[in-house]
């Protein structure tokens, strides 16, 4: 959604067919954004610094996506809380697990996108497609009629996308070229990106969460990252007002400045705070080899050790799919790491019982 702005120059309730292609006119790259711009760089490389500290950085695509699809679903009104979704399990979905599936299908499609890029295709309105039939979990189509946006309380219009399918499909392929292009930085070039699919609005549910997963695959298609771990719906929702706000602002008045300031932000703090969290991941990593070495030296392994910290919670069938052991030993190296204080029982109403990392779990919901 967009906030509502007193100040207009066009009318929120008119399509807007006449978005304007990309690039933007005009300067784009102020002084301001250059300089932005290098310290949401030097913050990235921070991030890939911390990566390569962990014996397998792999284990982080388990968890802190978890907690994007858990901000990013929240941004579009579908609340859950990290304890559900690490506890949902996807072959077992409960009745009362709408939301928390809703959420999941976040992370589903985000490894759908990173399937597909990693796989060759590029980033096109067909990637956003399947991203946005996995969110949706039903096929997926460029919008045939016109939609509005309004407010769910009163009703109000604060905007109306372009409204004409052919309109529609020439304004993402103007969006595609735009996402190929090298005239602009790759994070500028980003934040106009996103800016513009969220302009077009091209399907009729799905648009935000799509959006913003494209964020994370440009970041690693442009090497910025190894996997699609940065935390960006984080910032999204905690400065939600600023966000729709800035969004508007371009819309009506054409101002990309404060836009493109406030997308580098995100990117910058965010990727801040990830790098400090793989560094409390690490040493926690580290702390709990050096306890299961002393008391269970005949059960440690890097396998193990990638299981206890792909999730915070873990069922006896984790280490058996993991080749660990067959499911009667499963069960017994799962007591005697609760014997050892590793993991803690815990039963959430499912047919499965459910172990805790519960230090793992403090420090990946710790918030400073």
């Amino acid at each position: 959604m967009f906030m509502f702005l007193s100040k207009m120059n066009t009318d929120p309730k008119k399509a807007y067919n006449a978005l304007p292609d990309l690039p933007p006119a005009g300067s784009i790259e102020t002084a301001k954004i250059l300089k932005a711009v290098i310290g949401a760089r030097n913050a990235l490389q921070e991030v890939k610094d911390a990566c390569r500290t962990l014996p397998n950085p792999d284990v982080l695509v388990n968890t802190l996506p978890i907690l994007e699809a858990r901000d990013s679903s929240e941004i579009e009104n579908v609340v859950t809380t990290a304890d559900e979704l690490f506890c949902y399990d996807i072959r077992r979905p409960g009745e009362n697990d709408r939301n928390a599936k809703e959420a999941h299908n976040y992370c589903s499609a985000l490894y759908r996108g990173i399937e597909l890029l990693r796989g060759g295709r590029p980033i096109c309105t067909n990637t956003a497609l399947a991203i946005a039939e996995v969110l949706n979990g039903a096929p997926v189509t460029i919008r045939r009629r016109g939609v509005t946006l309004a407010n769910a309380g009163t009703g109000e219009v604060y905007y109306t996308p372009p409204d004409d399918e052919e309109v529609i499909i020439r304004k993402l392929k103007n969006w595609e070229n735009f996402l190929h292009q090298n005239e602009l930085d790759a994070l500028v070039r980003l934040a106009i990106g996103h800016y513009q699919f969220e302009a077009i609005h091209p399907f009729y549910d799905g648009n935000g969460r799509t959006g913003r997963i494209l964020n994370l695959l440009l970041l690693v298609r442009d090497g910025f990252l190894n996997a699609p771990i940065l935390y960006l719906s984080r910032h999204i929702l905690r400065r939600r007002k600023d966000y729709y706000l800035r969004l508007r602002r371009v819309t009506f008045e054409n101002d990309w400045e404060p836009w493109i300031l406030f997308m580098l932000e995100a990117i910058h703090q965010t990727s801040l705070w990830t790098a400090e969290k793989i560094a409390q991941i690490h040493s926690l990593m580290v702390e709990t080899e050096k306890k299961l070495r002393a008391k269970l030296p005949k059960l440690y392994s890097p396998r193990l050790m990638e299981v206890l910290f792909s999730q915070p919670y873990c069922r006896i069938r984790n280490l058996v799919e993991a080749g660990i052991a067959k499911r009667q030993t499963a069960a017994k190296y799962i007591d005697a790491l609760v014997a050892a204080e590793i993991l803690s029982p815990r039963q959430k109403g499912g047919p499965e019982k459910l172990y805790a990392n519960e230090t793992f779990f403090e420090v990946l919901l710790r918030q400073e």
